[in-house]
């Protein structure tokens, strides 16, 4: 008998990205958020540009949203 199949959230699986080795990447929030990036400075949308590794800790709680994590590119 199969079991019951576990669904990607949705939402998680657009926030989140892996590398190679199996990190976790997130975008900082304001690069995305409606906030003008015209009122920041350089040296803030330069910070912005680069994204964040997770800490182990929240990366075993995305894993659960995303569980076939492994399949995508």
């Amino acid at each position: 008998m199969a079991k019951n199949k576990m669904k990607t959230k949705k939402a998680a699986a657009k926030r989140f990205s892996f590398s190679a080795n199996g990190k976790i990447r997130y975008k900082k929030t304001q690069q995305s958020s409606n906030t003008p990036l015209s009122k920041s400075s350089r040296r803030q949308k330069r910070a912005q540009r680069i994204g964040g590794i997770l800490e182990p800790g929240d990366a075993s709680q995305v894993r659960v949203l995303i569980p076939n994590w492994k399949k995508r590119k």
